[in-house]
């Protein structure tokens, strides 16, 4: 069960998104012309970079928290554990209640889009900011609909995941399957592309390990880390 405050950071998170919706709209009609040609190809070119960089965020957030640190890690703790737990029973997800799924998110997004809609007036921007914003603090419960038996799911979630707009069950199954390496984003799973085929993020691995001697979870036989 959601908390009474899970509930108000996502009523928060939400109408953050909905206040810099509403001033792209009055930036269009009330400052740039609707009829200037290059607007909407402007408008939608932002929205879509805003959703597959908030895939390609999620992907490194996830693998970020899937393999470092733990319960006693500042701030970032219970995800951790969220996501620990989450390994162990992936079907759980689906039972939490979605406020429960997003509030820490939500709570990001509320105070991140403050000084998006207090400074910024240019409407491309916002398009972008609304974009990621919104795919970022809804990712996750894009993730748990990847978990959700299809007759459970809305018409409209099941039809976009078939689209590859939304992350499907089919993509996302290779993260739960060995060596558990991989398949980390979970807006679309676009960026897995990039972040799998192209080793960047065992490049990192690395990185970090030479650095400062850390070892990745995913270096550990599968299980003994989770």
């Amino acid at each position: 069960k959601a908390t009474w405050l899970d509930r108000a950071w996502l009523v928060a998170g939400s109408a953050s998104l909905l206040i810099t919706f509403a001033k792209v709209l009055c930036v269009i009609f009330a400052g740039s012309s609707p009829e200037n040609p290059l607007l909407w190809p402007k408008l939608t070119a932002a929205a879509v970079i805003g959703y597959l960089l908030a895939d390609l965020c999620s992907g490194i957030y996830h693998w970020a928290v899937d393999n470092y640190g733990g319960a006693a890690t500042p701030i970032f703790g219970p995800q951790i554990e969220s996501f620990r737990a989450h390994h162990q029973r992936p079907s759980e997800i689906t039972k939490v209640e979605t406020a429960g799924i997003l509030s820490i998110l939500a709570a990001a997004i509320t105070v991140a889009m403050i000084p998006v809609n207090v400074f910024l007036n240019d409407a491309v921007l916002l398009a972008f900011f609304l974009s990621f914003g919104g795919c970022g603090m809804f990712s996750l419960k894009f993730h748990a609909w990847a978990h959700t038996p299809r007759r459970r799911l809305p018409p409209l979630v099941a039809a976009l995941q078939d689209a590859g707009v939304l992350l499907s069950p089919s993509h996302h199954a290779a993260h739960h399957r060995p060596p558990y390496r991989g398949y980390f984003c979970t807006v679309n799973g676009v960026s897995d592309w990039v972040l799998d085929k192209g080793n960047i993020l065992a490049a990192a691995e690395v990185a970090i390990f030479r650095s400062a001697g850390v070892r990745p979870r995913s270096w550990e036989e599968p299980g003994q880390g989770w």
